[in-house]
């Protein structure tokens, strides 16, 4: 485990809808640690999730991370990034199958309003399979749990989605 101290807290949200998706889903959490401005706190379990956006593809995995990072926001984006790559994600079709998707959902109670990064992001009222488990990895959190859960319940988004039995491997400190 890293012994720095983290400064902010990110949320983040993983799909993949390509190959291996559990692999996929694994090979992005252990590159998201790899930076030692990184340190994993909390992985939610795996999610089975209805496409959204029209396009017809194969369902999604669907996680959520709670991450502590000394990195500024932009810097974690650019490390998303970074990760979506060297996973072979392309970008071809709006709301289409990728191998990876990472997006940043809050940064600590940061408001962020650039041309390449909205934070919170704007779609998390939207978006029960973003929704879903991040409220599983907020029980340390209780004001995001709050928020979370209020945005559940709200949600015009009525796609299915279903945990599955199997979720990744993670020693992380909370040990989720």
């Amino acid at each position: 485990m890293k012994s720095s101290s983290f400064v902010k807290r990110a949320y983040l949200s993983i799909g993949t809808n390509i190959g291996d998706r559990q692999h996929n889903l694994q090979r992005a959490v252990q590159l998201l640690n790899r930076l030692p401005e990184n340190e994993l706190v909390a992985v939610s379990p795996i999610y089975v999730t209805e496409p959204v956006g029209g396009v017809i593809q194969r369902n999604f995995y669907n996680i959520a991370a709670a991450l502590g990072t000394r990195l500024t926001a932009l810097e974690l984006l650019n490390w998303l990034h970074v990760i979506e790559q060297s996973l072979h994600r392309k970008r071809i079709i709006h709301w289409g199958p990728r191998t990876i998707d990472l997006d940043l959902l809050y940064y600590d109670d940061a408001v962020i309003d650039l041309p390449t990064l909205k934070v919170p992001h704007p779609q998390i009222p939207h978006r029960r399979f973003v929704l879903q488990p991040l409220l599983d990895i907020t029980a340390d959190d209780s004001t995001m749990q709050a928020q979370v859960q209020q945005l559940l319940k709200q949600t015009d988004d009525h796609h299915w989605i279903k945990q599955l039995e199997r979720g990744l491997d993670f020693d992380g400190p909370a040990g989720n």
